[in-house]
């Protein structure tokens, strides 16, 4: 961070409370503030209590307007880095210099919910970055699909209407599962698309750490000759891709309602900083329509197998905000908010955003100078003749006007030198007209393609999402409907979604989709580096347990970055097999599988038969299962697992070594955790989920 930014930050910054005594607002001390003042012990209050006034004025305008979308959201600080010059693209400076670090503020969000609704609920996920450039602020404004329910951002209030809760009663929150919604896709054809993505697991993200971003827009870059180069912008977790399931999201909404908010702090406070890759797709001017889709289409994206993705820099996440308010929630994000070298597109739907943001972030931060509080403050110098109006920090003099002579011509315009801003030289020739091209309207060619590029749990997930969401609509129309819409992306689709429904199965539809597929789009194939780094395992103790052995476990996999939590049926310790203690982080009452990635069955003398006998971590046990996770089970450990057997779970077995069957890895005749045990356990773990295995009979 420049020096000029922490003086800006200090400026800011409140008093110390330790420093000195409480006072108003305009410095004065107060030696009171349990009781107001008036007149005898229990008399009237009187008026003239300018400490009572002026704090309660303060507490009954704390609150500002919430977001009318992405209300809810968690940010951090960090730094970008290019990993070479860029300019044979583009002339933006922070991506020139690898040595050179461009700080950067992320708020990650979802979007349909209130500021208080739940982190796990399936919906889209916001993720803008603001980067602090020395040529002004840029703003990636995007989310973790790259796609968008609209095409055209005149659609948008219909949109955000039909999503939002149910107008006469506010239900349901933070959820999509309704009628208006529903019946606005089975209307609109062009939102198939996203539909396919928000029902698939990305719309129930396990991390905003293992998120993609996305631009979602076509935007173009200009070199220094202002040449164009249009261009795809994607952030790439290096921690690889993953979500929960459906089941697990909706349990997390009542064991911890700020799952993924509480995930991304104690990262950054552990020192785990979040790491991105951010990639572009480029494509010369000249190819703009050799596609069979339209560039400027928000519902479509350029399939990486034609265009592969780029990698040019890496952000990492390395501070929380020390103020949720005066930070994560007054920052304020702009499309419009672009540098020298990146540019707009004709897309409908961009060009509606540029419009929109300036009025959003008018009403919610009370006025036109939202730009000079801290967290939206460029580093870069700012000079203009705005003057006045709500919340103005600054204090200017001299002259506001351009062109004067009074104020020595100051502040001059940018010469022809290519340090200022200009705007691409695009000739655009047309009548005045409300129509959409051709070009836009293929609905359901890249619905499909999403639907061949998954694999098969991937599927069974999408249509168990539909049925989901489906079910809770009343409209027997609506439904109808929409099933019919799936019809023309895939038949076997709209068939399982309808018999889960209770509406037949539509007639079918000829479509001339081509039977293709993008391996970059499935699950399957955006696992991270193999790393563990973060992952939350959980080991099940009681008495009796193996402390040497299960300390080995701990450290080997602690060494990998993971984070391991004993857990047993209280707090405070629990009497090892050598008889001292062993302590317990977490009581599991307190807890649930949902909440781990992963666990651990230590063996010990006594331990297998009480943790057999008990209910809490035996369904621990099974959820984990359910949820394709990761297990390992050392010594007599294994015979938890065994108590399962009866209901499906298969435990391979060998002789003498460690044996691993679909995500469960057993070693029964060892004391101790071996390297094999531990190695063979972080594969089954850095896969994160085993979908291939036996599935449970529901209890």
């Amino acid at each position: 961070m420049t020096d000029r930014k922490e003086r800006q930050r200090e400026m800011y910054r409140a008093a110390d409370p330790a420093e000195g005594p409480l006072t108003t607002d305009q410095g004065v001390a107060v030696d009171h503030t349990d009781d107001s003042l008036t007149v005898g012990e229990r008399g009237p209050t009187l008026m003239e209590d300018f400490h009572f006034r002026e704090k309660l004025m303060h507490f009954d305008h704390e609150r500002i307007p919430e977001r009318v979308v992405h209300a809810r959201g968690a940010g951090a600080y960090g730094y970008f880095e290019p990993y070479e010059s860029c300019a044979e693209f583009t002339r933006a400076a922070f991506l020139q210099d690898p040595s050179v670090s461009t700080p950067v503020f992320v708020r990650f969000s979802t979007v349909q919910g209130p500021r208080g609704s739940s982190d796990t609920v399936r919906d889209v996920r916001g993720f803008a970055t603001k980067f602090y450039t020395s040529e002004g602020n840029y703003d990636l404004v995007g989310n973790n699909m790259p796609v968008f329910f609209i095409q055209d951002g005149i659609k948008f209030p219909d949109f955000v209407h039909a999503l939002k809760p149910e107008p006469q009663n506010e239900i349901p929150t933070g959820a999509s599962a309704h009628d208006t919604l529903w019946d606005f896709v089975s209307l609109q054809p062009e939102t198939m698309h996203m539909m396919m993505w928000l029902m698939s697991d990305r719309a129930i993200p396990r991390s905003f750490r293992m998120m993609q971003g996305f631009g979602v827009h076509t935007f173009r870059f200009v070199d220094a000759r202002g040449r164009g180069t249009f261009v795809k912008f994607h952030w790439k977790p290096k921690l690889g891709v993953h979500s929960l399931v459906w089941d697990e999201a909706q349990e997390c909404q009542g064991r911890d309602a700020d799952f993924n908010r509480r995930d991304l702090w104690q990262a950054i406070e552990a020192g785990e900083y979040p790491e991105y890759e951010l990639g572009v797709q480029l494509v010369p001017e000249e190819d703009e329509f050799t596609f069979d889709f339209d560039l400027l289409d928000a519902t479509k994206i350029i399939p990486e197998e034609q265009v592969p993705v780029r990698p040019i820099g890496h952000m990492v996440l390395n501070r929380n905000p020390e103020n949720f308010f005066a930070e994560t929630e007054q920052v304020a994000f702009h499309t419009g908010n672009v540098v020298p070298g990146i540019d707009f597109t004709n897309d409908p739907l961009l060009q509606a955003r540029n419009f929109s943001y300036l009025d959003t972030q008018l009403i919610r931060l009370g006025g036109p100078n939202f730009a000079q509080l801290p967290v939206n403050q460029p580093v870069a110098p700012v000079r203009t003749n705005q003057r006045d109006g709500y919340h103005q920090s600054a204090i200017h003099s001299g002259t506001s006007y351009s062109p004067n002579s009074l104020g020595g011509g100051c502040p001059a315009i940018a010469g022809p030198d290519g340090y200022a801003f200009s705007h691409y030289a695009e000739r655009v020739d047309g009548a005045k007209i409300r129509k959409r091209s051709e070009s836009f309207k293929d609905f359901y060619s890249q619905a499909a393609l999403f639907w061949n590029s998954m694999s098969d749990w991937e599927r069974r997930h999408i249509v168990d999402a539909f049925r989901f969401e489906l079910g809770k609509v009343g409209a027997v129309e609506v439904r109808e409907r929409t099933v019919g819409e799936l019809a023309h992306i895939d038949q076997t689709l709209a068939t399982a979604v309808a018999e889960g429904i209770g509406v037949a199965p539509p007639a079918p539809v000829n479509t001339e989709h081509k039977p293709v597929a993008s391996p970059a789009l499935s699950l399957e194939n955006l696992r991270g580096d193999g790393s563990i780094r973060t992952r939350q395992i959980a080991v099940l103790v009681t008495d009796g347990v193996d402390t040497e052995q299960l300390t080995q476990a701990q450290e080997a996999l602690s060494a990998q970055g993971a984070v391991v939590e004993a857990l047993a049926d209280h707090d405070g310790k629990v009497r090892g097999a050598d008889g001292n203690g062993y302590a317990v982080d977490r009581a599991l009452p307190t807890v649930a599988s949902v909440l781990y990635d992963a666990v651990l069955l230590p063996g010990g003398p006594t331990g297998t038969p009480e943790l057999r006998s008990d209910e809490t971590a035996m369904r621990f046990v099974r959820d984990a299962y359910r949820h394709g996770k990761a297990i390992g089970a050392l010594g007599s450990g294994v015979g938890i697992l065994s108590a399962l057997e009866p209901e499906g779970l298969h435990i391979a077995s060998g002789h003498g070594h460690v044996c691993a069957d679909r995500g469960v890895v057993t070693d029964a005749t060892t004391g101790t955790a071996s390297e094999e045990f531990t190695r063979t356990f972080t594969e089954a773990i850095a896969a994160h989920r085993h979908w291939d295995r036996p599935r449970l009979p529901t209890c």
